[in-house]
């Protein structure tokens, strides 16, 4: 009997393909600053949300100032998922932006290898909290500036010098809105998450 046949003596099919290896990675940031967007925009299933809409009590809380038509706020977790190729598979899990919120993340974070903190320029108060959070967790993670309205307000040096980041965190500038742009994005956290292990 060859290698290429069974025991039954037919020839054997190919080699079963490997599933990609799941990796699990965390979208974090302010209220409003795009992360269920940026979950929206590259998961490959339909994305599971847990949007509730913002009654008079939460925008009396939410700063609503830069987001005046936003009806619905995260209050659990956004989760999507997308295959960067054949190896390696993504999944995706959202934080909720409010700090009411914030003893949810301890559960959202186990076992991620890195997180995207996306900022809005126009209200860089409101990512400190992420940002200190993946700092004092270890967690390999990139800054992620959206680009609402096509601009941001201040440029990638400001913002790094703003947030008191090393130089061995990736400050970059993004659409939320855009595939491409979420991807490239997710990339570059990968590629921090990587070279940590490396090193």
């Amino acid at each position: 009997m060859t290698a290429t046949e069974t025991a039954a003596g037919a020839p054997a099919g190919p080699a079963t393909a490997r599933p990609p290896l799941p990796v699990k990675m965390v979208i974090a940031g302010g209220f409003g600053v795009g992360k269920t967007t940026a979950v929206g925009a590259i998961s490959e299933i339909e994305p599971l949300t847990t949007e509730a809409a913002i009654t008079e009590v939460a925008a009396g809380v939410d700063d609503l100032t830069h987001t005046p038509q936003k009806s619905t706020t995260t209050v659990a977790m956004d989760f999507g998922c997308i295959t960067i190729d054949p190896t390696l598979k993504l999944y995706l899990f959202g934080t909720p932006g409010q700090g009411r919120f914030g003893f949810m993340w301890d559960d959202l974070v186990e076992g991620a290898v890195g997180a995207l903190v996306i900022v809005d320029t126009r209200r860089l108060d409101d990512c400190f909290a992420a940002v200190d959070y993946f700092e004092h967790k270890g967690i390999p993670f990139a800054v992620a500036v959206n680009a609402f309205d096509g601009r941001v307000e201040h440029t990638l040096d400001e913002v790094r010098w703003a947030l008191d980041v090393s130089e061995g965190v990736p400050v970059v500038v993004f659409d939320a809105r855009e595939t491409g742009s979420v991807r490239d994005a997710l990339l570059v956290v990968m590629e921090v998450a990587l070279a940590r292990t490396e090193g």
